[in-house]
């Protein structure tokens, strides 16, 4: 069942619509403003991943440091930051907002850093 993402011309809001196959019939409508100007959007995917491949892939820890350097909140978001500008996209300001917290000092709520 493949799903299909819409952004609006009119508003702007993203819709998703979840099909039976391929071949079915879709006309999307905005979810927002009821706008029949759509086009499709590329759509975001997830790749789950082990902390050890994390850490392989965001490159080497610089100098003598451990893997307590992953720990440091001053680091914290340093694969983020690259995953978005490596796809080109921009960080959203609540993330931007945490990420920058976490590096003065205030670790994201829930984290035992």
């Amino acid at each position: 069942m493949p799903l299909y993402e819409f952004l609006c011309n009119d508003c702007g809001r993203r819709s998703t619509y979840l099909t039976r196959s391929v071949s079915s019939p879709l006309e999307p409508v905005c979810r927002g403003c009821g706008s029949l100007r759509l086009h499709r959007a590329v759509s975001s995917f997830a790749i789950g991943k082990t902390t050890q491949q994390v850490h392989e892939q965001s490159g080497p820890v610089p100098g003598d440091a451990s893997l307590d350097y992953y720990r440091d909140p001053r680091n914290i978001g340093r694969n983020v930051e690259e995953s978005f500008g490596k796809w080109g996209m921009e960080i959203p300001e609540e993330v931007r907002e945490s990420i920058d917290a976490a590096r003065e000092g205030t670790p994201p709520a829930g984290w035992d850093i």
